[in-house]
């Protein structure tokens, strides 16, 4: 009999369903499956294939959108209303992919510039890379599958899902739509496993790129093991320093951030975590986001008017609990929250001046916390907010724009909003981390174009100039 995950339900724990894992058998047969139908060129699937069957993806999801949306509050926390918001940005990204079909094309290569390469006519063509193995997390449940999968799919590569274990139903209802809409046996393979055998998956060497969104140490510790030639895109967790200028606009800039920083309870590798305030503004910045914070609802993520749902696990509410209990300790002003909610929700907290050595200050909080740091100095601010090993998506609030490009120049991340929270993003835009926080760009089309390769074509035929 085969091991068996149990999956249950993180603001009530309840038992959702009990679900089969593969064993190393199995695995080796899913894999058998999608090398062959990449060797075989003969089977590979139609640009104009490939686009009926994800405009048809797309129209079988906006026909559940309901029953997609309780799937990925129940299983994964998130509340019913940003549930259904990824949902509807999952099925845009189905769109996304679809168009950008069109635009995977190579360029021509100028011949006949010097002696040696005249009579001659190049271009380039892109191929997909091979098969593709998707690791995902457990905080978008359907949105990241599509970026993981069907990127993939639409790159014309076989893909090997891995849905995280705490939130596997929203990646397999998925799946199943796209065989609805026609997907050929064997290019979307989702697989339950072991770590030990995501490990086995990920590097053996019949996969040519790896998808992971996860931890930074088991991301770069899968790196260190892929088979030579395995390319990678790795998204880890970040620190989101928010920079506010003394002339920030106090009225615009407070839901931003509390939505930042409280949206899916902090676990957001972009949401809003640390905020380096100008002086003269800090403590009532930080004071007017405590009241605004108090007044978010906190509770069942299935209901309608919840604004904060669950950690997803029961261990998280510990370690975010330990944690704050250490800054207010070590000095922090607790200006709102700081208490658990049952063994699986935590108050909306924000905390004013932590110690910079206190663990909320050093790492990412993953958890509905945000702290405020009253600054005289930007320069040292913006130095601060660079001293974490993690780099990802930033802020700037100012009118000034000499002031807001001086600090997107200094500000270390992939990319710096201004007048805007850290964790806004759209499904067409690059994402990704850089230094710890991650290697490799994502975004639909980005991640299409790395899920495939250039080949280089050279003709020479002498009536050729």
């Amino acid at each position: 009999m085969s091991d068996q995950l149990k999956v249950y339900a993180p603001y009530d724990r309840q038992l959702i369903d009990t679900l089969p894992l593969i064993n190393e058998n199995e695995l080796e047969k899913v894999l058998e499956k999608a090398y062959a139908l990449f060797l075989d060129r003969k089977a590979w699937i139609p640009a104009h294939r490939r686009i009926a069957i994800l405009e048809k993806t797309r129209e079988l999801m906006e026909s559940r959108v309901e029953e997609l949306t309780r799937t990925a509050a129940r299983e994964g926390g998130k509340p019913y209303a940003d549930s259904k918001v990824e949902v509807l940005r999952a099925i845009n990204g189905v769109k996304i992919a679809a168009e950008e079909i069109s635009q995977m094309k190579g360029t021509q290569i100028p011949m006949g510039i010097t002696e040696s390469s005249v009579n001659r006519l190049a271009f380039t063509m892109r191929e997909p890379i091979g098969v593709v193995a998707s690791l995902s997390a457990f905080n978008h449940p359907l949105n990241l599958i599509v970026h993981q999968t069907v990127t993939a799919f639409a790159a014309g590569c076989p893909v090997i899902v891995k849905p995280a274990s705490n939130t596997p139903f929203s990646c397999l209802a998925l799946v199943n739509i796209l065989k609805e809409a026609g997907v050929p046996e064997g290019w979307v393979q989702p697989i339950l496993c072991s770590n030990e055998l995501a490990e086995k998956l990920a590097t053996d060497k019949r996969i040519n790129y790896l998808s992971f969104i996860g931890s930074a140490k088991i991301g770069w510790y899968l790196k260190s093991k892929l088979a030579p030639g395995t390319r990678c895109a790795l998204e880890h967790g970040g620190a989101a320093p928010v920079i506010v200028a003394s002339d920030a606009d106090l009225e615009d800039m407070l839901p931003l951030l509390v939505k930042g920083g409280f949206y899916h309870a902090g676990q957001v590798c972009v949401s809003v975590q640390k905020v380096f305030a100008a002086a003269e503004i800090a403590e009532k910045l930080a004071e007017d986001m405590a009241v605004a914070a108090k007044k978010l609802k906190v509770g069942d993520p299935l209901e309608e008017a919840t604004e904060v749902g669950p950690l997803i696990r029961t261990g998280e509410v510990d370690r975010v609990e330990e944690w704050v209990q250490e800054a207010v300790d070590g000095g922090a002003r607790l200006l709102c929250g700081g208490k658990r909610i049952g063994d699986t929700c935590f108050e909306p907290t924000v905390l004013f001046n932590p110690p910079i050595d206190a663990r909320v200050s050093r790492e990412e909080i993953f958890g509905p916390v945000v702290c405020v740091y009253s600054y005289t100095d930007r320069e040292a601010a913006i130095q601060q907010a660079n001293s974490l090993d993690y780099h990802f998506q930033a802020a700037v609030f100012t009118k000034n724009i000499d002031l807001a490009l001086d600090t997107v120049q200094q500000l270390n991340a992939t990319a710096v909003m201004v007048n805007d929270h850290t964790a806004f993003r759209v499904d067409w835009m690059p994402f990704g981390g850089r230094d710890a926080s991650g290697e490799g760009m994502g975004g639909i089309p980005y991640s299409m174009h790395e899920m495939s390769r250039e080949k280089l074509m050279v003709f020479r035929s002498k009536p050729l100039p």
